[in-house]
């Protein structure tokens, strides 16, 4: 088998403002980061906002901007969510984990893209699902915070400059649940998911067949056992879908840190685009 070896206060803006999706970063700053060989320090790059639904609820994300934006494209939309170790409101723990790898220069030379990162709050979850269950099933809704996510990314799709059939969603562990829970809610809705160390409701199989999964675990995970990605992907096979599982055998929970870390995972992300069939659906 081949294993993929694959964070200063800043203004909150409104996500009512049109234009900030779509506006670079400040030169300066950006060049800065650059040149100091720290671009993988994600606080530096990415604009800290705040987002309110209809309801009056906020939701706080970061937002990275494509490099070099020009308003004639339209760029591809990576939603990043979080573990559970990373709940609060400093709208900054978010960036932890993965962030920096979607910063380097190079990989934003060759996929300019926005990459939201949202903040899930304290005592909440992307997927209102038992971590201790032995399997996952499907709430019945979904949670606020997601709600708040998927709303967000809706607003985007009106006011910014996002190739709607190239909006990818990946996230890790308590964000691994919550990638294959918005799979579920919007099955023809995205381009390809990276879920990693998290698990899906093996029934939600047959609607998402056809969207391009790539599924990480460690196979010697103790906190979220690799059987629950073991058991949607042979499910997702089974109702002939052709999902690809990499397990590392002997790493632990942290099977996220090779995996963003691999060139092959951002390549094989970013080649992806909603296939005809799925793009004809609502």
């Amino acid at each position: 088998m081949r294993y993929w070896t694959i964070i200063a206060s800043l203004i909150y803006v409104s996500s009512s403002c049109v234009s900030t999706f779509s506006q670079e970063s400040p030169v300066s700053q950006v060049q800065v980061a650059e040149n100091d060989q720290v671009v993988e320090k994600p606080a530096k790059l990415f604009d800290a906002r705040e987002f309110a639904g209809d309801d009056g609820k906020g939701l706080r994300y970061r937002l990275l901007k494509p490099l070099g934006y020009n308003a004639n494209k339209l760029y591809p939309l990576v939603i990043f969510l979080h573990g559970a170790g990373e709940r609060g409101d400093d709208n900054a723990a978010q960036l932890k984990h993965g962030m920096a790898d979607f910063c380097k220069k190079e990989r934003r030379e060759q996929n300019p893209a926005y990459v939201l990162a949202p903040q899930c709050p304290t005592g909440e979850k992307w997927a209102d699902v038992d971590w201790a269950a032995d399997g996952v099933t499907l709430p019945e809704a979904a949670s606020e915070s997601l709600k708040l996510t998927l709303a967000l990314v809706d607003t985007m799709i009106a006011d910014a400059a996002v190739d709607k059939n190239r909006i990818y969603i990946t996230g890790l562990s308590m964000g691994g649940y919550g990638t294959w829970d918005a799979l579920a809610r919007r099955p023809d809705f995205f381009a390809a998911a990276l879920p990693i160390c998290g698990g899906g409701d093996p029934k939600t199989a047959e609607s998402i067949k056809r969207v391009p999964i790539h599924c990480f675990h460690g196979g010697a995970d103790t906190v979220v056992a690799a059987a629950r990605s073991r058991d949607i992907i042979t499910a997702l096979k089974e109702a002939g879908g052709a999902p690809l599982y990499t397990e590392y055998p002997d790493v632990g929970h942290d099977s996220w840190t090779q995996t963003y870390a691999n060139d092959a995972t951002h390549q094989w992300l970013f080649a992806q685009r909603r296939s005809p069939l799925v793009s004809g659906a609502k």
